[in-house]
């Protein structure tokens, strides 16, 4: 492949209608699939790109998709557009064995009649050409392979899948790099490319900086309406090697019954040399009381709405309802407070400890932790995604991360999750200037705000965990919550 190819593809019609049957039972066992609950009804093309012909050995097709469900199970009649998704569609007449997990099906029709259909990031080439494509600037059909050209990509890395994937699928090349691709995908400026583009421009060292991105142009797409800016579709990143994420760490410390507190100062360090260098990079704005009504007022529709549906919370409900009148009584007085661009979804799973430097190097000394994932809650609007919002969200955000590792052991470990607590926000101070704990109506509220999230979120998929989120309800309702 020639430096910024550009090749123009055409996909044979019928392609989305042979694989429909095939999709509506694979797509809804994804982890990654956000509709789960309500079946799939049908599929619209948003775009269809050719990577490989399929006349070759192995056929190769990129997909976004707006999957169609019913509003309610058992209501097939009420449908509505549901989530787009990205898919990457491989092609061959018979799967070899090391490649049946990811098999999504036989195709009985269409243009792809008699050839097998599956998940082609589990094969070698596939992911190799979207490296190459990367490393090219290839531009194919409506998909633009964008990269840093002062960032080098060398050819031939060895690709593997991750499994331990969520929300999003990523690829390791040579433990040299890391392809993120996002699943659902929405028309704008993603955060997980825009936030560490600009703190790249900072020369923050805690996020690893994009090296190329993928971004589609769906100019022909005939629903929805081409819009009016590129769907962001995935981000490679240099891979940080032997890294531990933080959640894995700290659980690994807490068995070993080691102290964590020097990680979790060096963590707050890291969270405000960030939040610093976002602060300077992206536009910053004051809240006064009238911006402030507006967040407590979407914390009380969440909580009155949580209160609905899991009962377990009834009983703290005024408790936690006073936190949010005592934020919006502080605003009322003429408090005011920085909002700034912020991580949006914050805790240990998000953070990356590289290995220790030198022969005998202390714990939690510098350079050691990484944020990464800065795509914020993927169920929230993107809009909503990139609006300014106060710090202290992300401080909270990890402060119920302590709470869950030490709760997670057997015994939990309450005095565990306090101490690195403490220690987070005076790493934090450390850097910023400035100590969560200093404003304790604002950071109160923004742990009720995301402990109430985890009670519904747990009732829903994990109830035998709903006893972590109640105790930090429990507390964080009392007046003087310590």
């Amino acid at each position: 492949m020639s430096e910024a190819v550009t090749r123009t593809v055409t996909s044979p019609p019928g392609l989305l209608a042979s694989l429909d049957p095939l999709l509506r039972e694979w797509l809804p066992r994804q982890r990654w699939f956000a509709g789960k609950g309500r079946p799939v009804t049908g599929f619209a093309l948003v775009s269809a790109t050719e990577l490989l012909p399929p006349t070759a050995k192995l056929g190769l097709y990129h997909l976004l998709v707006r999957a169609h469900q019913s509003l309610q199970p058992g209501h097939s009649g009420q449908e509505q557009p549901g989530d787009c998704y990205q898919l990457l569609i491989g092609v061959r007449e018979a799967l070899p064995p090391r490649l049946a997990p990811a098999l999504i099906g036989h195709v009985s029709r269409g243009p792809l009649a008699g050839q097998t259909v599956y998940e082609a990031l589990h094969d070698t080439r596939p992911a190799e050409l979207l490296l190459e494509a990367l490393r090219t600037r290839a531009r194919i059909g409506g998909l633009r392979f964008e990269r840093d050209p002062r960032r080098e990509i060398r050819p031939g890395l060895v690709p593997r899948l991750m499994t331990a994937e969520q929300s999003n699928t990523s690829v390791v090349y040579g433990d040299t790099f890391i392809l993120k691709l996002l699943r659902r995908i929405v028309p704008g400026i993603n955060p997980d490319l825009e936030l560490p583009l600009a703190l790249a421009r900072e020369g923050c060292p805690r996020v690893p900086p994009p090296t190329a991105w993928l971004v589609a142009d769906p100019d022909d797409a005939p629903d929805p309406p081409p819009p009016a800016e590129p769907y962001v579709l995935g981000v490679l990143q240099p891979f940080v090697q032997g890294a531990t994420d933080g959640w894995e760490l700290a659980l690994r410390e807490l068995a070993k019954g080691q102290d964590f507190t020097a990680e979790a100062r060096a963590l707050g360090r890291a969270t405000a040399e960030v939040h610093t260098a976002l602060a300077r990079a992206l536009p910053t704005v004051t809240l006064g009381h009238t911006q402030l009504r507006t967040i407590v007022h979407g914390m009380t529709e969440r909580l009155e709405a949580a209160v609905q549906a899991v009962p377990a919370l009834r009983p703290y409900a005024a408790g936690l309802r006073s936190a949010f009148t005592a934020l919006d009584d502080l605003a009322a007085e003429g408090g005011t407070w920085t909002a700034q661009r912020v991580h949006g979804d914050l805790h240990l799973g998000q953070c990356l400890r590289s290995p220790a430097k030198g022969p005998s190097p202390a714990p939690g000394s510098g350079g050691e932790w990484s944020l990464i994932d800065f795509e914020g809650e993927p169920a929230r609007p993107l809009a909503e995604r990139r609006m300014p919002q106060p710090a202290v969200r992300d401080v909270a955000g990890m402060l119920r991360s302590f709470d869950y590792a030490a709760r997670s052991a057997d015994p939990p470990q309450p005095e565990w999750a306090e101490h690195c607590r403490a220690a987070y926000c005076s790493g934090y101070a450390e850097t910023a200037g400035r100590d969560p704990r200093t404003d304790p109506v604002l950071l109160r509220a923004y742990e009720i705000d995301k402990a109430v999230y985890e009670v519904v979120y747990e009732a829903r998929h994990r109830p035998e965990w709903l006893p972590v989120p109640l105790a930090a309800v429990r507390r964080l309702a009392s007046p003087d919550p310590t």
